[in-house]
């Protein structure tokens, strides 16, 4: 539900919780989670009252993804891998479109020309969902005792502006961006969402969780939100 406070939209999202928070997506979208029980009113004077907190986390939001940029698909352009910057190298062809060969990302002119730009983004992703699927699988098939959790299935897909998500029947879903950052960030990514099949909202509890399996999880949960918009093609 869209929802106004002050000059602040938000989108207020009830559920059967016991206390409301505010985050600020990777959208730069205002979200309100609020119990089932909490009226409408009392919503708009709780955001009223951290209205200065929302504006200077909005204003955050924008410097930090003024890093966000689009890379063009040049000779010794860098794409990242697992938190390396690999140089791009085009060569007269090849039998797969795309690869990481020898320190360098080697992208077949023929099947650009053939193709065209799209397809050489599309060959990217195809990369980093495939390596993606067989490193969260055994990074989840790692952490997942530690948590004391069983997922259903581990996938890695298209998102949007979520780096992960925790479906129904504990499926663990994945977004392919994560494939750039470092493998320490990818285990925090891991382990967050094997907490949520403990716990669904991002409580006291929840955080206890995630600090009994990787006490180190501030400092990459903070590089990710600095560090999360440069993730991209």
């Amino acid at each position: 539900m869209k929802m106004c406070a002050q000059d602040i939209e938000f989108t207020l999202v009830r559920s059967d919780r016991k206390t409301a928070d505010i985050v600020i997506e990777r959208s730069g979208d205002v979200i309100v989670r609020a119990p089932n029980g909490i009226d409408d009113e009392r919503v708009r004077e709780a955001v009223a009252g951290r209205a200065l907190w929302v504006h200077r986390s909005l204003a955050e939001w924008e410097d930090l993804n003024s890093s966000r940029r689009h890379r063009p698909l040049v000779q010794g352009q860098g794409f990242a891998y697992l938190g390396r910057s690999y140089r791009l190298k085009f060569i007269e062809d090849s039998d797969v479109p795309l690869r990481l060969k020898n320190g360098r990302w080697e992208l077949s002119e023929a099947f650009v020309a053939r193709e065209g730009a799209a397809a050489a983004r599309k060959a990217f992703r195809d990369f980093y969902t495939t390596k993606g699927m067989q490193i969260f699988t055994e990074r989840v098939r790692q952490h997942a005792p530690c948590v004391g959790v069983e997922p259903s299935q581990v996938a890695v897909k298209e998102l949007g502006y979520h780096w992960a998500s925790c479906g129904a029947g504990g499926a663990l879903n994945f977004h392919w961006k994560t494939l750039m950052a470092p493998q320490t960030v990818i285990d925090y990514i891991v382990v967050h969402e094997l907490c949520h099949l403990r716990h669904r909202d991002h409580s006291d509890a929840f955080w206890n969780e995630v600090d009994k399996v990787l006490p180190q999880y501030r400092e990459r949960k903070e590089w990710l939100r600095q560090h999360g918009a440069s993730l991209d093609l």
